[in-house]
Order: structure tokens, then C-alpha cells, then sequence
């Protein structure tokens, strides 16, 4: 089981980075949101009449509610002022840390010093990714807000996935939530933008959407199975992919710095896949 949610978190960071590649190379970010998460809510919409509605996470549901919107809009702002390969490393490697403290306080999650040690690597790894040609102060705020707003909904949901009575229940009913409230917000805020964006995005936006179910679908099936701290830690892995795809997708420079940077997460992960 342990192995399962590693592999689970694994496959959960591959997929986040493809959905932030896309995000990063659409045109207008609000609206590509948009498209996404609204596509995501009608793929999971026909599950609704087959899994129950998690009666007793309905509270942490309005609280991921919350904190996704404001994550939303941070990783936006970031995305408009940097590179994903400036920015990203940030947003995600100050993450597992902060979720990491607080499950262990609040969940009581147990952490081993092996755990400890891979959370290091992979927040190490982060910094070095960060440092070479790093972001302006205003896209570094917005990336460090995302990275605070990540560890919070991490620690939310794997609250709240918990007291579902499936993990199916949840994650269907965290993402027409999402979907359908964010998405519906951000078409409004953008107006007739949006129809124009929608237009021209619709396809990687469908792409995009059924991704984001598979990277955070996976990711709520594994915090179900096993510790809050090692798995929070384990898919920023999503760095290494995220700056792989920034080099052959994006054209992205990435200089010694980074590559480094991301040879010590890929250590930190492996760290965290063997630690019991």
C-alpha cells in the first residue's frame, strides 16, 4: 500500500506539470483556467449519480473551495510575470514543507528521519532550481503565495478525502465544485475575453482538464493510503517534469543551476519511495 501511494504521487506530478505547461503557453491564463477546470467538472459530472455526496467533508469541500480559489489566482499572477522554470520550482517546493509541518501537528501523521531527509533533498533541490536567474520580487511573492496556498489545500484535503466514505465520493464532488464554481468565476471575471480565448483553446483546455483529474485524482487516492508529509514532498517530482518540459516544449533556457537543482529532487524522491 505504501509503494502504491508512492507511484500514485509519482504519476500525480508528471500530469500537474503537463497541465501547468499548458496553462503556461495558453494566451490569456484566466480564461485557459477557466477551460480547464470547467472541462474537468463535465468529465467527473456523470459520477455524481453514482458515488454518494460526502456528507461528512462537506466542510473541508467548501474550505478546498476557498483556498483553491485563491491558489488559482496566484499561480496566474506568477505565470504572467516569470518562466514556469522560474517560478514553478518555487510554487511547488515550498509546498511539502509548510504540509508537512502541520500534518504532522494537526493529522498526527507520523514522519521518520528518512522522510525527513527526502523532504530536505527535494526542498534543496527546489532552492538551487530557483536561484539561477531567478524571478522579479513581484512574481517571487505570487509563487511563494501559491507554494503557502498548496500546503494548505494539501492538508485539507487529505483531511477531508479521509472522512469521505470513499475516496471516489470526494475527489468527483472536489472537482464539480472547482470546476463549475471556478470556472464559472473566471469566465465572468474575463467576459467577453473569454468567449474569444475559449475559441482558440478549447482543445488543449479539454486536454488539460481531463489531466488535472488524473493529477489530483491520483494525488487524493494516495493521501488516503498513506502519510501526509512523504507524499506531499513526493510530487514535487512535478519540478523535474515541469523543467524538462520548459527545455523541449517551452524553449526555455535552464542553466547548470537547475539541472542540479533537479538531479537532487529526483534524489529526494527516490529517498521518499523507499522510506517506510
Amino acid at each position: 500500500m505504501v509503494q502504491t501511494a508512492a507511484l500514485l504521487m509519482l504519476a500525480s506530478g508528471a500530469a500537474h506539470a503537463m497541465v501547468n505547461a499548458i496553462l503556461k503557453s495558453g494566451g490569456d491564463k484566466m480564461s485557459s483556467r477557466a477551460l480547464i477546470d470547467g472541462s474537468s467538472a463535465l468529465f467527473v459530472l456523470p459520477l455524481a449519480f453514482v458515488v454518494p455526496f460526502p456528507v461528512a467533508a462537506a466542510g473541508w469541500l467548501l474550505a478546498s473551495f476557498a483556498v483553491h480559489l485563491l491558489y488559482l489566482v496566484a499561480v496566474i499572477k506568477a505565470f504572467e510575470g516569470a518562466d514556469m522554470s522560474a517560478v514553478y520550482p518555487v510554487m511547488r517546493g515550498t509546498a511539502p514543507v509548510v504540509a508537512a509541518l502541520v500534518s504532522v501537528v494537526w493529522l498526527g501523521d507520523p514522519i521518520t528521519i528518512t522522510t525527513a531527509l527526502g523532504i530536505a533533498l527535494v526542498t534543496l533541490g527546489t532552492l538551487l532550481v530557483a536561484w539561477w536567474n531567478a524571478p522579479d520580487r513581484r512574481a517571487l511573492a505570487w509563487a511563494l503565495l501559491t507554494g503557502a496556498t498548496i500546503a494548505a489545500y494539501t492538508v485539507i484535503d487529505a483531511k477531508g478525502v479521509r472522512a469521505a466514505p470513499c475516496a471516489l465520493s470526494y475527489i468527483v464532488w472536489v472537482f464539480l465544485l472547482l470546476g463549475f464554481g471556478v470556472g464559472a468565476l473566471f469566465a465572468l471575471w474575463r467576459g467577453p475575453r473569454f468567449v474569444t480565448e475559449a475559441r482558440r483553446q478549447w482543445r488543449p483546455g479539454l486536454i488539460a482538464g481531463a489531466l488535472s483529474i488524473a493529477t489530483y485524482g491520483l494525488a487524493l487516492w494516495a493521501y488516503r493510503l498513506g502519510d501526509v508529509p512523504r507524499l506531499a514532498a513526493l510530487r514535487e517530482t512535478s519540478i523535474v517534469f515541469g523543467i524538462a518540459i520548459a527545455v523541449v516544449i517551452l524553449k526555455e533556457r535552464v542553466g547548470k543551476a537547475r539541472l542540479a537543482g533537479a538531479l537532487t529532487i529526483a534524489i529526494g524522491a527516490a529517498v521518499l519511495i523507499l522510506a517506510n
